[in-house]
């Protein structure tokens, strides 16, 4: 008689695209020791828009470096898509985000001798990965720029690098999208298209963003505000206003 072998047991997929546990970060010694993270537990869900907000020196940009990879926590974990990225080797944590986070910043940081389509396919080429063409015209038609495949960042307005920037970041399918003030270096109206860009990102193209920002206005178009005091999280609100928003920062402190 010929047993059957049990099915393996297939978990189910995780719902949250980035956990932060515990997360403490430290910087000096003695006297001179500051700290910039006072155990801050956060999970963000697969496809929603996050934004971080705290008055100056509450740890925004540390909490998004340690959470991108960029920078290691004292204490705590992260994980990234499921991977435990706190505990990778520099090496393996390198090729990480490289292959499975994206970066939006103030600076485009473009080549400016590549075109917007050699741009947005750099990781992929980094990596000695194919491009997968049929994402690549998905992203092209999402960020507008089809027509301008060919051009050069200087033939570009700053809007239209900000969202080569974009495109770029999510070429590799990351499991977050990482923004560090990504529209400070935009007017107002190219600001405010650059923020439905990356709205539009995580609610049609189900990707997980992620921004740091001072502006209540950037922060209203997230799904959800996370703000940060003195290290430790302060709290949140789901679909706020600016004015919301700018009522709940006001309690923090100065900013």
């Amino acid at each position: 008689m010929t047993t059957t072998p049990p099915a393996p047991l297939v978990e189910a997929a995780p719902t949250e695209a980035l956990r932060l546990s515990g997360l403490v970060k430290t910087y000096g010694s003695g006297a001179a020791r500051v700290t910039a993270l006072r155990g801050v537990n956060l999970a963000i869900a697969k496809g929603s828009f996050t934004a971080i907000m705290g008055p100056s020196g509450s740890g925004k940009s540390t909490l998004l470096h340690s959470a991108a990879g960029l920078d290691r926590p004292t204490s705590g974990t992260v994980h990234l898509g499921g991977t435990e990225i706190s505990a990778l080797k520099a090496r393996q944590l390198t090729t990480f985000r490289r292959d499975h986070v994206g970066f939006v910043f103030q600076a485009y940081n473009l080549l400016p001798a590549l075109t917007v389509e050699d741009n947005i396919t750099l990781p992929l080429r980094l990596g000695g990965r194919a491009i997968d063409h049929r994402w690549l015209e998905t992203l092209l038609d999402a960020v507008g720029l089809a027509d301008r495949r060919h051009r050069r960042p200087a033939e570009l307005s700053g809007g239209q690098q900000q969202r080569v920037a974009i495109a770029r970041a999510l070429i590799t399918r990351p499991h977050v999208v990482f923004g560090d003030e990504p529209t400070g270096a935009l007017d107002s109206r190219t600001g405010a298209q650059v923020l439905d860009l990356l709205a539009h990102t995580a609610r049609e193209l189900h990707q997980t963003v992620v921004v740091v920002t001072h502006d209540p206005v950037v922060a209203s178009h997230a799904d959800r505000v996370v703000f940060l005091a003195d290290g430790a999280f302060a709290g949140h609100l789901d679909g706020a206003t600016a004015q919301e928003i700018t009522a709940r920062m006001s309690t923090l402190g100065e900013w």
